[in-house]
This record gives structure tokens, sequence and C-alpha cells, in this order.
């Protein structure tokens, strides 16, 4: 672990740093990941002296001791100085996307070199060249590991057991392809409709705040090949191969009765709520097998799921009315997490009577540990300079030429609040609602 780190949060005044970064810290600091050597500063426009500062979060004195304040870039590098002798200086911009590489190029007039680390939020980019663009201003100032770009599914411990489950298991490896599995499905649900955030949303959309971003990162560690090691650059480009394999093959876009008069949306807006996405990989593992993803706000329930369906035993056998379910896997994302394989059983009694059976793995029976909030684990990996559960650019860029493409297309659908809306691109959704009470 790095020592004598200054961690610096640009925007600190603002809602990001007082219900995630700042009590993801002091996690970190209970459990003497960060010890009373780091220095955490809080920049922004707002005026506070330190007490001020500190009586904003619900931490600990101890934690309190280590943050302190100060206003805008001007001087920052000096104050930062006067603290002390910093061998690694991370920047959290939890500020607006727009103002990523503007304040960039701040820090690096200010003076911050080689010893400046930046992490930043989601969106990278509104489309392919705006994407490209800030990767290009950034990449003029700082060197692409020094930049850390959250994706915070990535750090969820569901989705890093994706990768374990897969090349840590040879019961599953070697059906993990086209020849065993006939489709692949995600899906991911919000109860809430677009809430105070409707002058974002409205300009963005779920294609552009879900699928390209959080779902297509869960499906490149489903489908992509086993890196040669686990170093960040090797996992990523197995990622990289995936991006480039995938085809949007359709899309259906939809919108709730009622987003038209919610707070910040256009009057007129035809920016999707809801889509439901039909892609395919065109390489040698997956070629023929169809993916599904759908996701929207304002559902009729909160979760995130993936599902592996396979193939269907012959017509033989116990299968000779073909009337058997085939084998499912589903990862549970969230809120529960876990790993359900629905497999077929014989029914106690005589006879050949048979059923369903969940094989369950769930987090919370299976460990007492705590499970780290994700925003936890970014920022530790991030003082570690650890850029395994970051995207790169040419990640992020790749990732935008595809679904550009898809972006405001097609005639636009309605749904009501509470319903899924469909028929849509396939009816041959696994039953996710079946898991909701597994690992609960």
């Amino acid at each position: 672990m790095p020592k004598n780190i200054a961690i610096v949060v640009l925007g600190a005044s603002g809602d990001l740093a007082k219900r995630k970064l700042i009590p993801a810290l002091s996690r970190l600091y209970e459990k003497n990941e960060i010890d009373n050597c780091t220095a955490i500063i809080g920049s922004g426009r707002s005026e506070f002296d330190d007490t001020s500062f500190r009586n904003r979060f619900d931490i600990s004195p101890e934690f309190a001791r280590l943050l302190s304040y100060h206003r805008g870039m001007k001087g920052l590098k000096e104050y930062i100085e006067k603290k002390g002798n910093f061998s690694r200086i991370i920047f959290f911009m939890a500020i607006p996307p727009v103002a990523y590489a503007s304040t960039a190029e701040e820090l690096a007039a200010e003076g911050f070199g080689p010893n400046s680390y930046l992490i930043i939020e989601k969106p990278f980019g509104y489309d392919y060249q705006s994407a490209h663009t800030l990767n290009h201003r950034l990449a003029r100032h700082f060197d692409e590991t020094h930049i850390f770009r959250i994706d915070h599914y990535l750090a969820k411990e569901a989705v890093q057991n994706i990768l374990v489950f897969r090349f840590a298991n040879s019961l599953f490896y070697p059906v993990w392809n086209s020849k065993y599995i006939d489709s692949i499905q995600i899906q991911a649900f919000e109860t809430l409709g677009v809430e105070n955030r409707g002058a974002y949303f409205d300009n963005s959309g779920i294609i552009r705040d879900m699928i390209q971003n959080h779902l297509i990162q869960l499906l490149c560690l489903l489908t992509m090949e086993a890196p040669v090691s686990l170093d960040a650059e090797d996992v990523r480009n197995q990622k990289i191969n995936i991006l480039k394999s995938i085809e949007v093959r359709d899309c259906c876009r939809y919108q709730y009765l009622g987003y038209l008069d919610e707070k910040g949306v256009a009057p007129d807006s035809t920016t999707e709520t809801y889509a439901e996405m039909k892609l395919s990989i065109n390489n040698f593992r997956w070629a023929g097998t169809p993916i599904h993803i759908r996701t929207g706000k304002a559902l009729n329930r909160k979760g995130t799921e993936i599902g592996l369906k396979f193939k269907k035993v012959p017509r033989l056998l116990f299968n000779a009315a073909d009337i058997l379910e085939p084998n499912k896997i589903v990862f549970k994302i969230q809120p529960s997490e876990g790993i359900v394989i629905d497999t077929i059983s014989k029914t106690p009694g005589g006879g050949i009577q048979l059923s369903n059976a969940n094989l369950a793995f769930c987090y919370r029976n299976s460990f007492k540990a705590e499970i780290p909030e994700a925003y936890q684990r970014l920022l530790l990996d991030a003082i570690r300079g650890d850029r395994t559960l970051f995207v790169g650019a040419e990640e992020t860029e790749v990732s935008w030429k595809k679904f550009e493409p898809s972006l405001g297309k097609g005639k636009l659908k309605y749904y009501r609040k509470g319903e899924v809306p469909g028929p849509g691109l396939t009816d041959d959704w696994i039953d996710f609602e079946k898991y909701i009470s597994v690992c609960e």
C-alpha cells in the first residue's frame, strides 16, 4: 500500500461526496486500508472552513482529522504541499462530466505532474466523437495509466465473481460457448422514474445511461476469452476483443407515460426510459447465440440479473414429450447477490416424476465478512494503482462506436409505470422473478 497519499475530492460540496465518497473513505480508514498519513482534501466553489466541511458528514472524530477544505483551484497545489510531501495525489472528479477535460487542464496548469492521478465518473462522453475528444484532451496532460474511469458495476462482488466462476471451475468452462448455450439474457430494472435527474436523463436516455457502459461491461466479463493474467491490460484487451465483435441486431425503445411531466424533461422529448436490444457476438465461441438486453425505469421491480439458458436435452428418455425446461444459470447482481443453477431432479416418491430444483450460492449465507460498497473497493484500487476494475480509453470509444447508431433511432413506444413493456424482441425471456426470493 503506497504511503503518504493525498486524496482530493473536486466538487466536495456536492451530493456524491456526501452520500458515497467520504463514507467510503471513512470505511477504508476503519479497516486500516488508509492511515493517519493520508490527507483528504475537499475542493469546490462553496465556502467552508475545515470544521464546517467536516460537520457535513457522519464520521468519527479520528477520521474527521484527516479532512480539510480548500476553495477553488487557485493555490491548491501550494495548499497540498504545505500539508506534506505526498508520493501520490489522487483527484476524484465529483463534478459534471462537461467539466472533466477543462478541470484536467486546470490541474496541469496549476502544476500537478507525474505523481497525480485522476478518477472520473461516467458518462465518458456523449457519443463516439465526444468520448474521443475527452480522451485526447486528458491524454495531453495525464498518462493513460494515471486515469481511472469508474464503472461502479465492475466493483460489485457478484460481478467480479463472474470470471472466477468461469475460469476457476472446470465444471463450467467447457460448456461456455454456443454449442451448449442457447441464449444470453441481461436485465436491469428500476422501480423509480427519473426523479430529480430529469434534465440529465433527458439528454441521455437509458441506452447511454445503462447499456453502453454498465450492461456491456457485464457482457464482456461473461463472454470474453481467458486473459493470460489478471493484469489490468490483459483483462482489458480481452474485453476490447469482445466489444469489437459485438453487432447490434435490433433495438426497441419505450417511454413511460408521465415522463413528459417530470421536472427538467422537454415537453416534446423522445428520450427512451426503457430499451430492449438484441445483439450477437461474431466470433468462434459465440457465433449463433442471441444476446438479449433490457433495462429501464419505472418498472415493476428493482433488480439486475444475468441469465444463460442452455439448449434443451434431446426428445428422448425423460424428455420424450419435449416438456422439460432447459437448464439455466442466473447471476443475481443486485440486490441479493448470488448464483443460481436451475436443474431438473426427480421428485421423491414412487414412479418417475421430475421437477425443477435450484442449486444456489448466496454471498450473505456463505461469507461472514462485510460485502464492500462499490466506491469503497474502487477507491482502494485507485490508491493501490490497480486499474483492473476501471475502463480504458479504447474501451469507451469502441463501445460508443457500436451503440451510437441506435441512439434516438426507431419508433418510440409507451408503457405505464409499474409495467414491463412488451412484446419486445423475444418472448423467450428467462423468468427472473422466479429467483427473487433466492438469497434474500
